[in-house]
């Protein structure tokens, strides 16, 4: 028999449960994880240069241009940042709940972190360079302890974040008359490479895996290092913070009232959308040339997307609450579910087709078929990801990610009815 006085065992942090997950958040997860493949196919296919700036590349010809400019103005930054905010979202979610169960969280978290790291390493340097688990990684070491700051300072403080980088890039474009010669030639080269310099980076990426390495790790370190600290840890870390705040307040739990969201639909998307327009119209003007393309018309869509992802959510959010397309919600739902899977599946499914380990068709397809491609992607995830959750509990990196966590294997297979 059991002492009375013994102590009973401390509660331990364990996985979410089927039915305790928030079916909006893992809608907004599925059209997110799907969205960003609208700009990533465009990294996957084509040189590096052409993903900011289009002109890097003869892709802009004939149905080219009104492809960039939609994907541009609708997609780009968008869904990434609806993507970073999630994750915020998530971190607060898992601190919730593990409170809730009066059981401590951290080392749970920095375990998860870390895990995510390991396998953020794995993508980025084996299959493909773009990856952004490594920087969501190294945020959340950073900011996981603001988890308990009130929602609206999390909010003002994610935003005033974000704002690090556009005041770099201007200041950047404000003294380029007065850089060395030298300087202002390696800006032009790396914002337009030359010839020689674009049929080497081609040539490796139709090459097999093994040529391929040191190109993608080299693109890959830049990114996890000088970029991170110059971009992605003041833009997704910001937004971090901002998707805690927007959880707290249940905004991400589609609790909102409809008039919330209607208001935040129209005010995101009718300021964000003309800034974006703005800065195509700027960039067109000065012929993308780096002096006015690679830093003041970076900033208009930096900006301006700040506004439009959250209409996006907004909109997301009323479709939820007026079970809008339940069908199609359902498959966003099972893709949000397996949004590790599905983001990952994307980078092995597209560098197939584009490098040389696979079809080898880099640099030999266009924007609008390149927009084909993410259809049929889009198409096989919407149908394989409900029909696996069917049968199992967890995507197949979801899983994995989870028993590396919790030190233990996760049990897998769904339950048969009694």
């Amino acid at each position: 028999m059991t002492n009375s006085t013994e102590a009973a065992a401390p509660p331990k942090a364990a996985p979410v449960r089927a039915g305790e997950r928030i079916a909006a958040i893992d809608v907004l997860r599925g059209f997110a994880v799907l969205g960003i493949l609208v700009m990533n196919v465009q990294s996957y296919s084509m040189i590096s240069a052409a993903y900011l700036n289009p002109a890097a590349n003869d892709k802009l010809t004939g149905a080219g241009f009104p492809v960039w400019v939609l994907t541009h103005v609708l997609t780009d930054t968008k869904f990434m940042s609806i993507f970073s905010m999630l994750f915020g979202a998530g971190m607060a979610l898992m601190a919730e709940r593990a409170a809730s169960r009066g059981a401590a969280a951290t080392g749970v978290h920095y375990r998860r972190q870390f895990w995510l790291l390991v396998l953020g390493l794995a993508h980025a340097h084996l299959i493909w360079y773009g990856d952004i688990l490594v920087p969501y990684a190294l945020c959340g070491f950073v900011l996981y302890s603001l988890r308990n700051v009130r929602p609206w300072r999390l909010i003002v403080a994610g935003f005033a974040m974000t704002a690090v980088t556009p005041a770099f890039f201007l200041l950047t474009a404000a003294s380029i008359p007065q850089m060395p010669a030298e300087a202002r030639e390696a800006l032009a080269q790396g914002w337009a490479p030359p010839t020689a310099e674009v049929q080497a980076e081609i040539e490796i990426y139709r090459s097999g895996w093994l040529t391929q390495m040191p190109e993608r790790s080299s693109q890959a370190l830049e990114l996890e290092t000088f970029l991170f600290l110059l971009m992605f840890f003041w833009r997704s870390g910001g937004l971090m913070l901002v998707g805690m705040g927007l959880f707290k307040l249940g905004v991400l739990s589609a609790r909102s009232s409809p008039t919330f969201y209607r208001r935040l639909a129209i005010g995101g998307l009718g300021l964000g959308f003309p800034i974006v327009v703005a800065g195509v119209i700027f960039n067109q003007r000065h012929d993308f040339s780096f002096e006015h393309s690679q830093f003041q018309g970076y900033t208009f869509n930096y900006v301006g997307s700040l506004g439009v992802f959250l209409g996006y959510v907004a909109l997301v959010m009323l479709a939820v609450r007026n079970g809008f397309l339940p069908a199609l919600q359902r498959r966003l739902q099972a893709a949000g579910r397996m949004a590790f899977t599905n983001y990952i599946s994307q980078s092995v499914i597209c560098t197939f087709i584009f490098y040389g380990h696979g079809l080898g068709l880099f640099e030999q397809v266009d924007r609008l078929s390149q927009f084909g491609i993410v259809v049929a992607v889009w198409v096989l995830q919407l149908l394989w990801s409900p029909w696996w959750l069917a049968r199992f509990r967890f995507g197949p990196l979801e899983w994995l990610w989870r028993s590396l966590t919790y030190m233990k294997f996760q049990p897998m297979a769904v339950r048969s009815p009694a």
